[in-house]
């Protein structure tokens, strides 16, 4: 854990704490209102979170290069999130079109 300063850290966690809670606020709002397309919002961040979870994961073990494959694994994600995203966003616009 010597990689990330304490404050680095806090930021680290918090934000995937962050994201996860913005995940259920949007499935909630999305039943709420019975719009199921904000739950393929909710739906399209998950990438993203394991992407976050991948980068904390590794930094909580030094950068070990033994783990290198998280790496690679964070990347993926960060690009399937980006296009899921994407497409989510694309959706929901067109619903709002409609």
């Amino acid at each position: 854990m010597h990689a990330l300063s304490l404050p680095t850290w806090w930021i680290h966690v918090a934000s995937v704490l962050e994201w996860g809670l913005a995940m259920a606020a949007i499935q909630h709002w999305g039943k709420r209102r019975g719009e199921p397309e904000w739950s393929w919002l909710a739906l399209a961040m998950t990438p993203a979170l394991v992407s976050a979870m991948a980068a904390c994961t590794w930094h909580l073990f030094d950068n070990a290069a033994a783990l290198d494959g998280l790496v690679v694994l964070q990347a993926g994600c960060t690009l399937l999130g980006n296009a899921t995203l994407a497409l989510a966003a694309w959706n929901l616009n067109r619903r709002a079109r409609a």
